[in-house]
């Protein structure tokens, strides 16, 4: 006697195991069955746990190229995700360190693959954290106009301190400022001028503009000049002196004197009433005129610097 199959197993719960099956489908569906991509992107280089003394002293590349395989779905989710290579340099010390890219280096989520990683290394430059202050160089280039000199060139700052890794700061004593340029300059100003920085420095200092005070003066000559005459500092009638004029030793302005065709005439001399009663004898006064525009003349001896006042 044949017996009849039960069925009451599979009619129980039937709704709950129709649903089973459907979500597998689906699952089979989004994982196995869903369209696979490769996918060339970059990933950025994240650098942790560096020591405060220590610095990274080259230039290294900031990303990677990955070529990536996996699900579009999973891959297009990866994309809206910060996904970082990290490079833990907690324990670095002083000197090149090489860093291996490989695929368990990359963080990517469960069901994407690492194809290809370029760079596969990186080599950075691990070095000590210094500070150093540089006092700074004037370059300058021509001369002052024609009766000019230059008296001071004054930077401001003097000196910059700049931090950064020793051994690129170790390579220079002082910094230098751009070409100051002094060709035909005829009066004392401020200018602003960069400074001349090396590659290395660049990045640690930055495009620094500094302030020039050019400061000028006239180039000053010493003469002898003669015939000066002497006048009364005294009102009423005319006076005369023996000697009636004196000569002086003087520093003038160059370009004054290449202006002037009698130079007695930048000169003025004075003599007032004798000091004592019964005296003739008078103390003689010279000074410059002054011209705008111009050093003052300085007046370094007088002769005679007396005179005699005739009865």
């Amino acid at each position: 006697m044949k017996s009849t199959p039960d069925f009451s197993l599979f009619s129980k719960h039937w709704l709950l195991k129709l649903l089973s099956l459907i979500i597998g489908a689906s699952l089979w569906y989004f994982v196995a069955g869903e369209d696979r991509l490769d996918l060339t992107t970059t990933i950025p280089l994240e650098l942790r746990n560096l020591p405060a003394h220590l610095v990274v002293a080259n230039q290294y590349r900031k990303d990677i190229e990955v070529v990536i395989s996996g699900p579009r779905r999973l891959i297009q989710e990866m994309r809206q995700q910060n996904i970082s290579r990290p490079i833990d340099l907690g324990k670095a010390e002083p000197g090149a360190l090489v860093v291996k890219n490989d695929a368990e280096s990359i963080p990517l989520p469960r069901g994407i693959t690492v194809q290809r990683v370029q760079p596969a290394n990186i080599t950075l430059l691990i070095d000590r954290m210094t500070k150093k202050d540089f006092p700074i160089i004037p370059v300058t280039k021509g001369k002052p106009a024609a009766g000019f000199v230059l008296e001071s060139l004054t930077l401001n700052p003097p000196h910059i301190t700049a931090t950064g890794p020793q051994t690129i700061l170790e390579k220079e004593d002082a910094l230098k400022t751009s070409v100051i340029n002094l060709e035909g300059v005829d009066s004392s100003s401020t200018v602003q001028v960069h400074l001349n920085l090396d590659e290395s420095l660049l990045p640690l200092i930055g495009e620094t503009v500094i302030e020039a005070n050019i400061v000028l003066k006239e180039l000053m000559v010493r003469k002898t000049v003669r015939n000066i005459p002497i006048n009364s500092k005294e009102t009423g009638p005319p006076v005369k002196f023996i000697p009636s004029t004196v000569s002086v030793e003087a520093d003038i302005p160059e370009r004054i004197v290449r202006m002037s065709p009698e130079l007695p005439m930048l000169f003025r001399a004075s003599a007032g009433p004798p000091a004592e009663k019964n005296s003739s004898d008078v103390q003689v006064l010279v000074h410059g005129v002054n011209l705008p525009g111009h050093a003052p003349i300085v007046i370094h001896t007088i002769t005679p610097d007396k005179a005699r006042i005739l009865p």
